[in-house]
């Protein structure tokens, strides 16, 4: 990969000057570090996040997957970025740090480190074989290559006492106590379905299934308040208000006082589909395109962190990577909760549910609404009255992912934008092929919000209301014939 390819884009616009007839030039650049947090033209899934001081400086590395194949699952080599622990909205390329032995795309794979050595768990063959390879540096290259007995999905960890487990599983959970060698699984600590698993077409087992645990892939481990959390995708075998049959679009946890057994669910931590709404058909829908899910937490030490995966185009091929802030607690019972966490009037925690799916991500106080704000950090894109929905169009390099196949009807939303003290006068999009037929309205809070500006064929407008503050922001596409195609909407950014 080019890696010298531009980060973020510099564009030059010229406005009337309030106080002047003179035209001026504003330099503004695209915000990095948003949702997805790496540039429009990387795609990183499954990413296992990893906090790692080198040489002297404590940062976050993320290992995952590669999907750069395009018409399948991941690809052949992994890659590394990494941000300071304090500002994870300024990710560094490190490099390519593994290539696929056999020449078969590689899957998901966590890297652990131990006495000055940092570990990479491989899953070469797509997951069938699993392989450790060795560095001295978390950013790699791993070399020497060990086949080991693990299964699918590895997470590994390193516990305080120096002892390595590892858990796995495809629709069954395994987890056991590894040799010091760190590929040799010691037989006898073995556990089969650690955790219940899914009803699932991919597991006719039904002995083992339940619909609270619901286990269907993705495990990683880590620690918290001495307890061991586990987390995982979970697949849900019934519908429940907003919770989508048949799709394991959600990452939940369980957590034990002890690695290996005694696991108690905890409840789902995010989903990749955004908020639920209510449809035209009266039930409650994702605003969002499924897609399958794995990722895990962090603490960086002032704040705890998800790290999962969302899907562009119109498939699973092209996902990448997304980060939200998490509240991690536990309760005077023990209970661990994570999510969004509700405390009563003394400060203990009570209860937690899933985390917003935002356009923000790390940038906690919302995206600066005066720099570029891409389309492709969108969490809200709805389909059109004819059912067919927008979609991030993905790319493999330039700065630009637009959201296209967009009809009347489609609405593509963004949470949050921070436009301060002062209200912004103008709106500006940048967006190709638009006519003077569509008609975009922009909402803040909600779709049906109130109105902060229309367009009306061209790229700027006016606002019609002021604006500050942080909100929503929603654009609503109209037009006159509903099945065809009315722009590609690649940009925003208010004057």
């Amino acid at each position: 990969m080019n890696i010298r390819k531009k980060w973020h884009l510099r564009i030059k616009q010229k406005f009337n000057n309030i106080n002047s007839k003179e035209k001026i030039i504003i330099i503004k650049e695209i915000i990095k570090g948003a949702n997805p947090y790496l540039p429009v033209w990387e795609h990183i899934p499954d990413g296992e996040p990893r906090v790692f001081t080198y040489n002297g400086e404590k940062r976050v590395y993320v290992y995952g997957s590669h999907d750069t194949l395009r018409s399948q699952y991941c690809g052949k080599d992994y890659v590394v970025w990494s941000a300071p622990v304090d500002d994870l909205t300024n990710w560094r390329y490190d490099g390519v740090c593994y290539e696929s032995m056999s020449g078969e795309p590689l899957y998901a794979p966590d890297v652990v480190e131990k006495d000055g050595f940092y570990y990479m768990y491989v899953a070469e063959d797509r997951g069938s074989k699993i392989y450790v390879a060795k560095s001295e540096n978390p950013a790699g290259p791993f070399t020497d290559p060990v086949l080991t007995d693990i299964g699918f999905d590895p997470g590994v960890l390193v516990d305080d006492d120096g002892k390595i487990y590892v858990y796995w599983g495809f629709t069954k959970s395994h987890c056991a106590e590894l040799e010091d060698d760190m590929a040799t699984i010691k037989k006898e600590t073995v556990v089969e379905n650690m955790i219940p698993h899914c009803v699932s077409q991919f597991n006719p087992d039904m002995e083992y299934t339940d619909t609270d645990f619901s286990f269907f892939e993705a495990s990683s481990i880590r620690k918290a308040f001495g307890k061991y959390i586990f987390i995982y995708s979970k697949r849900f075998s019934a519908s429940e208000p907003g919770y989508e049959k048949d799709t394991n679009a959600y990452l939940a946890y369980a957590y034990s006082d002890t690695p290996l057994g005694g696991w108690k669910y905890g409840g789902v931590i995010s989903c990749n589909m955004g908020e639920c709404i209510k449809g035209e058909d009266g039930e409650i829908h994702r605003a969002y395109a499924h897609c399958n899910n794995h990722g895990s937490i962090i603490n960086t030490g002032n704040q705890w962190y998800i790290f999962y995966h969302r899907k562009t185009g119109t498939d699973e091929f092209a996902r990448q990577g997304m980060i939200e802030p998490i509240d991690v607690a536990e309760g005077k019972d023990g209970t661990v909760y994570i999510g969004k966490v509700s405390y009563d009037e003394s400060g203990e925690p009570v209860s937690a549910s899933e985390v917003e799916m935002t356009s923000q991500g790390a940038h906690k106080d919302g995206l600066d609404a005066y720099g570029i704000i891409l389309s492709a950090y969108a969490c809200y894109v709805t389909p059109a009255d004819n059912g067919e929905r927008a979609y991030i169009q993905p790319v493999y390099e330039g700065d630009i992912s637009p959201a296209v196949n967009i009809k009347s009807g489609t609405v593509i939303g963004f949470k949050y934008i921070r436009f301060g003290d002062t209200s912004p006068e103008k709106i500006q999009i940048s967006a190709d092929g638009i006519s003077e037929n569509t008609k975009i309205i922009v909402n803040v809070d909600s779709p049906d919000g109130a109105v902060i500006a229309e367009l009306n064929g061209e790229n700027t407008a006016e606002l019609k209301n002021a604006v500050t503050g942080c909100h929503a922001v929603y654009f609503s596409f109209i037009a006159q014939d509903s099945e065809k195609d009315l722009c590609s909407f690649n940009s925003f950014t208010f004057m």
